[in-house]
């Protein structure tokens, strides 16, 4: 008779854990994780939330076959799925963990071992819940996004720059998008002042949202090039008015 394993003792719920805890818990236990493609650990990288789900099994004197679905939210809103197949190779012997990053490949795993691959003892139809957390507003790069924001902040000259604890905050960015804002003041006389206002958004590996607000403008006493950082639209904007002011005849 088939006895499925318990899925709360093979994920229990009642321990949290960060999607790149699970994540690492995942490939630590399994025995070919190396082989997996790095553009996928790339997309990994930056997920927001994920879920885990027994999908089927088979029991049979001794020998067993679990496969599980593992999936993650990213931070451009897609998901992506691994598939985890749990065995033992004699009866009472420890399992083993594998993981594949399609469906296919997993059947093709399971169809090596003992068990019959044919005629489970039960499939599981799988319905992922995913961690509530709101859709990222903007498509993130995972590309050294931490180095991204401290070089931002370096070059920044205004004395009202963000301050320590708000670069310590993106310290753990793990996305990045920069775009620019239009609607400038444009007030400025002299046709060599020039002024940009960016955007530089960043995802948290919490989930959470912060922009930077960068003004590039030319309005300084030798026309020279000046960047200052803002942490708002708002006190981006008014600080870019306030340049112009002060250049208008």
């Amino acid at each position: 008779m088939s006895v499925p394993y318990e899925t709360a003792a093979y994920e229990p719920p009642e321990s949290p854990e960060s999607p790149e805890e699970h994540l690492m818990r995942l490939l630590g236990r399994a025995l070919n994780s190396f082989e997996l493609p790095d553009e996928v650990l790339r997309r990994l990288d930056c997920a927001l939330a994920h879920d885990g789900s027994l999908h089927s099994a088979h029991h049979s004197a001794g020998l067993h076959r679990e496969t599980y679905r593992h999936t993650w939210l990213l931070a451009d809103g897609s998901a992506l799925t691994l598939w985890e197949l749990v065995h033992n190779t004699a009866p009472g012997s420890e399992p083993q963990h594998e993981v594949y990053v399609d469906e296919e490949e997993l059947r093709t795993a399971g169809s090596r071992l003992a068990l019959p691959p044919d005629t489970p003892d039960f499939e599981l139809p799988v319905q992922v819940q995913l961690s509530p957390v709101p859709t990222p507003r903007h498509a993130y790069v995972p590309d050294a996004s931490a180095d991204h924001a401290r070089r931002l902040l370096r070059r920044a000259e205004n004395a009202d720059r963000p301050g320590a604890d708000l670069a310590d905050r993106l310290s753990t960015a793990c996305g990045h998008q920069i775009t620019q804002a239009f609607g400038g003041p444009g007030r400025a006389s002299r046709a060599r002042v020039g002024f940009s206002l960016y955007e530089h958004a960043f995802l948290l590996r919490d989930g959470v949202e912060v922009s930077l607000w960068e003004v590039e403008h030319t309005a300084t006493p030798d026309g020279r090039h000046m960047c200052e950082v803002y942490d708002s639209e708002d006190t981006a904007r008014r600080a870019m008015e306030r340049r112009a002011e002060q250049v208008s005849p």
